[in-house]
């Protein structure tokens, strides 16, 4: 018999438009109500929403019962339900930050099952998310037991509040809109009410569980990076150059601080020899990936910009005005995201707490950045890597990925 059941769910009048959530957590063995948890989050989307819901409800049970403790999840929410039993792809790049952080509260916990319910049996998590949209309509706060105080229309903190019992942590999360797109995104979710006050709205506060850090490093130079020629997944070869760029990049990561416990790479050429450079001075195997090459050019592989503008001035500009282009025969910035981002996912989640140096080329390191600011896909156009670069990102389980450094070249100085 599981010890806890979280019911949550979320709405929004308008989808998007005004959104609330609610959640509750149960005793499992005789039902009577723990906790409770509901707040207004502003202009969302009913899955926003949703997510929020079972973000609150997983922050509370950790509140009842800490650390490991054995919880069923039941939310009429079919998206969020699947999504999270990894059962269907997150294709919602704005959903994607809130998945990532209910599941690094539920791996705090001990899921035993995610039920889809019908909404007749989710009654008690849906009217909280009602109140608390009508509350912040009134200008209120909601407050357990149907009171409110006046308070911000659109900022209303949640409230854990127990029955009998002592009392779940409130939780206060920050509401970020996502340029080009609304998306709601929690701040970083601490397991104590003290932590949430430090960290509230800052980003200053101490990480509190070991990071996983993913060091990024490109590969060294090629013929067709000396001649600025695309270089998507032809097998170019490291020049004598590109060979002394990998030997100074090894040296460097086979000292602390940086010295990895796993080595990743591209399976193409060019990056599998930056990568041996590593291994042989650091005494690690590598490992390949196929999610992490380069992104396929198409038509355009092997020439100069200036060829490809002359030969398809027409593809070339919807290429640089939106990731959604891909080159002829090619493959889109928006199409390469898709997996890099589920490589990132599942080296972050098969190496918990360890340094993984992650050996690839411009456009997946590109991505993996831009994922880790929550950045449009757009941004990719407003960086820059040089050859041999080094960049870290370091994820933690109760919180956001943070990017500690970019294009860093002071190994080849």
């Amino acid at each position: 018999m599981t010890s806890y059941v979280i019911e949550a769910d979320g709405g929004s009048r308008g989808n998007p438009g005004p959104a609330g959530y609610g959640a509750v957590v149960r005793d499992a063995a005789d039902g009577q109500v723990l906790a409770e948890a509901a707040e207004a989050i502003g202009v969302a989307t009913n899955n926003v929403a949703e997510y929020r819901g079972l973000i609150a409800g997983l922050t509370a049970v950790l509140g009842v019962g800490g650390e490991g403790a054995e919880v069923a999840v039941r939310m009429d929410s079919k998206l969020v339900i699947e999504q999270m039993a990894g059962r269907w792809k997150i294709k919602n790049e704005g959903l994607r930050p809130l998945a990532l952080e209910a599941g690094a509260l539920a791996r705090r916990l001990r899921v035993v099952e995610w039920t889809w319910i019908p909404r007749e049996h989710n009654k008690h998590a849906d009217r909280l998310a009602n109140e608390a949209m009508d509350a912040a309509a009134k200008g209120l706060t909601w407050k357990a037991g149907g009171t409110h105080d006046t308070g911000a229309p659109g900022s209303v903190p949640a409230a854990a509040v127990p029955a009998a019992r002592t009392p779940a942590p409130v939780v206060e999360q920050t509401d970020l809109l996502d340029a080009g797109a609304i998306a709601e995104l929690s701040a970083p979710t601490a397991s104590v009410a003290a932590a949430q006050q430090r960290s509230k709205g800052t980003g200053w506060a101490p990480p509190t569980r070991v990071a996983t850090s993913l060091l990024l490093l490109r590969h060294g130079e090629t013929p067709l990076s000396v001649e600025r020629r695309f270089s998507g997944l032809g097998d170019a070869e490291l020049t004598a150059n590109g060979l002394a760029q990998a030997a100074a990049a090894a040296d460097r990561l086979s000292r602390e601080p940086y010295r990895p416990d796993v080595i990743v790479s591209s399976p193409l050429k060019r990056a599998r020899q930056t990568a041996e450079a590593v291994a042989q001075r650091t005494g690690l195997d590598v490992e390949i990936d196929e999610d992490l090459r380069e992104a396929d050019f198409g038509a355009w592989e092997g020439h100069t910009f200036t060829e490809v503008q002359r030969e398809w001035p027409a593809e070339l500009a919807a290429w640089l005005a939106g990731p959604d282009a891909a080159p002829p025969g090619g493959e889109s910035f928006a199409m390469a995201a898709r997996r890099v981002q589920a490589a990132g996912e599942r080296l972050v989640e098969r190496y918990e707490g360890k340094t993984v140096l992650v050996v690839s080329h411009v456009t997946p390191i590109k991505m993996l950045l831009r994922d880790a600011l929550t950045a449009p896909l757009g941004a990719l156009y407003r960086m820059h890597l040089d050859l041999a670069c080094l960049s870290l990102i370091e994820y933690y389980a109760d919180g956001p990925a943070v990017v500690k450094s970019f294009n860093d070249t002071a190994h080849l100085r």
